[in-house]
């Protein structure tokens, strides 16, 4: 249950050996180059960083992810729900042979990229203006033209709605203006007008025309009609569309590469980190110095690549005031490696506390399975998982959702086939309307007709579960030297609990009593002052309403199994009303997949608070720093050696 022992390693090479020095710890993977932490003054004060290429790396990783969603655009290259990761050899991996390739295809890429995007822009444009011109397409004279050396013509515009025939006998009525209007089109927003006025009276008309909010309209570097110029812009917009698609057309193509350009990314990510770990090592140009992490159990690794390299080294064992710096990892194997989606989801535990995952991996599989307890949902949940886990090998929390998934169906099919579930009571109305006769899945009980021993033995569960949490704890209080807090913090309160177990079976009331006077006797001889009588009733407080509100949150566990089977059998049974098998399946198989997708989720909140919360409580100290090694992180292929 101890969390993996790590090394404090400070490392000196010759800068020459820099390269080679950061790709076998990207090889190894399992050491941590940290930031000095400011002790080594005589190194900070000698050494300056050295030159990175960490921007040129995130560049490149930006410019393959633009490749990569541009072939999932125009080469209809798509994922999917899951990644499907293919084996690479670590030396086709880190070999150089596929770089420039894969960069050449990436550089063309986003060329046509940036041709499309161009292209688009203009697309933009030219509609902008075949929308402006569209109104004007009626108008039989050239744009340019303003009139003559008398006559002004003029383009212009009012508002949507404007009453055009009282405008024009406004216009006709006025002595002092000669001027006509010709509507030439009009729509929701805008009429559209041409005016023809004598130049001596423009100012004139202007003012009359004023309260109708007319504007005058120009295109200006525009020649000929409206007509001409759209019938132009048509030519324009199919010429732009037919280039749009020589340039999609051009991506599709290169849509073989997805692989390619997916490893390469990979590759990026890798540089990436080498670059982040790099730029915190410290350089004059002739030597190098860093400070970092490393597991205990890989020092062997570790002392084999540094001494290959002629590094000076050092490796110890952190100091207490290094304990709050120090990563976590945590230990792991097949049972509790899925068990770090929850741990990593709440927080990760300090370097000095312990590893939570095997302590929570039975109580977290078994009590899912108790709430959910059902044979066919547990077969889906394992075959889900395993089918997703061995064909797209998922990493990271995908991984472990898998993993848990796995776990977590079996322990439901074992509770459902103890409780007689199968798709709740499915095969009893297959049974029934196929044949009319009974037919019913042998169960030790069940949550319709045995609710009550189901709550006692959650609440009895539950006290498992509180009392182990608080073993871990009295453990580690024994460990630190706190005998007095272990004693009357977790062991008194076991006696009371022994007590009234005992008292209720009519056995015994004196462990109650000698219990109750620990309790009492706790804050007497911890307390101090006016605080020993104060604590004796803010112990007796918070423990008895702490300790009932958490034996009570342990009904979920019955909550939930009762209510999976009970609209489980709700659909079942609506299913079976019209007494047809064909319509039976349709109403059952939806609605136990809503039921199904419901508790999924819903038994897992309800699980990982039980974790979290109740157990966690009583003895997790959070507060870690997650291991981040140079490493080679991927998202599309699978190392091999």
């Amino acid at each position: 249950m101890a969390i993996v022992k790590m090394k404090k390693l400070r490392v000196i090479a010759m800068a020459g050996r820099r390269e080679e020095l950061l790709e076998g710890l990207l090889r190894l993977g399992c050491v941590e180059i940290s930031e000095p932490d400011g002790k080594e003054q005589e190194w900070s004060a000698l050494m300056r960083r050295g030159q990175s290429r960490l921007l040129s790396a995130k560049e490149d990783i930006t410019q393959a992810g633009t490749a990569l969603a541009a072939l999932k655009k125009y080469a209809q290259s798509k994922d999917g729900l899951f990644i499907q990761r293919r084996p690479v050899s670590e030396a086709e991996f880190l070999g150089g042979k596929t770089v420039e390739k894969a960069r050449a295809v990436s550089r063309d890429i986003g060329e046509q990229l940036q041709a499309l995007t161009r292209l688009q822009n203009e697309e933009s444009r030219l509609l902008a203006r075949q929308a402006s011109l569209q109104p004007w397409r009626s108008l039989d004279m050239p744009l340019e033209l303003e009139g003559t050396a008398s006559v002004l013509f003029r383009m212009g515009v009012c508002p949507g709605g404007a009453d055009t025939g009282a405008i024009k006998t406004e216009l006709a009525a006025a002595a002092d203006a000669a001027a006509e209007l010709y509507e030439l089109s009009a729509d929701k927003q805008q009429n559209y007008y041409l005016l023809v006025c004598h130049r001596a009276d423009e100012s004139a008309v202007m003012e009359l025309l004023r309260p109708h909010a007319f504007s005058v309209v120009s295109f200006q570097g525009l020649t000929g009609t409206a007509a001409e110029n759209l019938q132009n812009l048509e030519r324009q917009l199919e010429e732009n569309h037919g280039a749009q698609a020589r340039a999609a057309e051009a991506i599709a193509a290169l849509g073989g590469e997805k692989e390619l350009l997916q490893l390469y990314t990979d590759r990026l990510r890798a540089e990436e980190a080498r670059e982040v770990n790099a730029e915190r090592m410290l350089t004059d140009g002739t030597i190098l110095f860093f400070e970092g992490w490393a597991p205990a159990e890989r020092m062997g690794d570790v002392q084999s690549l540094l001494e290959k390299l002629g590094c000076a080294w050092e490796a110890s064992d952190p100091t207490e005031e290094e304990i709050p710096e120090v990563p976590v990892q945590l230990k792991n194997n097949w049972l509790t490696r899925p068990l770090n989606m929850v741990t990593e989801m709440y927080s990760l535990p300090a370097y000095n506390n312990v590893d939570p995952n095997p302590l929570m991996a039975p109580f977290f599989i078994l009590f899912y399975g108790i709430m959910m307890a059902d044979m066919g949902y547990g077969l889906l949940m394992f075959l889900a998982g395993t089918i997703i886990s061995r064909k797209y090998r998922p990493k990271g929390t995908m991984g472990h959702m898998m993993g848990l998934m796995q776990l977590c169906g079996v322990s439901t099919f074992i509770m459902g086939a103890i409780t007689g579930g199968f798709f709740g009571d499915f095969l009893t109305q297959v049974v029934k309307l196929t044949t009319g006769g009974d037919f019913a899945l042998p169960a030790l009980f069940t949550p319709l007709n045995d609710t009550l021993m189901i709550l006692v033995g959650a609440i009895a569960l539950g006290g498992v579960h509180i009392v182990t949490g608080m073993a871990v704890s009295f453990i580690r209080k024994l460990k630190a030297g706190a005998v007095l807090d272990a004693i009357f913090e977790e062991a008194t309160w076991w006696i009371v609990f022994a007590g009234i177990g005992l008292m209720a079976a009519g056995v015994t009331n004196i462990v109650l009593y000698a219990g109750l006077a620990l309790v009492v006797v706790g804050p007497l001889v911890t307390g101090q002052g006016f605080g020993k009588i104060m604590g004796i009733f803010g112990s007796l407080y918070n423990h008895v309403t702490g300790f009932f509100g958490d034996f009570l949150s342990y009904a979920r566990l019955m909550a939930l199994m009762l209510a999976g089977s009970v609209i489980a059998q709700v659909f079942n049974t609506l299913g079976a009303i019209p007494n047809n098998i064909i319509i039976f399946l349709i109403i059952s198989l939806a609605g136990n997949a809503l039921n199904f997708a419901l508790n999924l989720l819903g038994c897992y909140v309800h699980d990982l608070r039980l974790q979290c919360l109740e157990y966690f409580g009583k003895f997790y100290e959070d507060g870690g720093r997650p291991f981040r090694p140079l490493a080679m992180e991927t998202k599309y292929v699978d190392i091999t050696k």
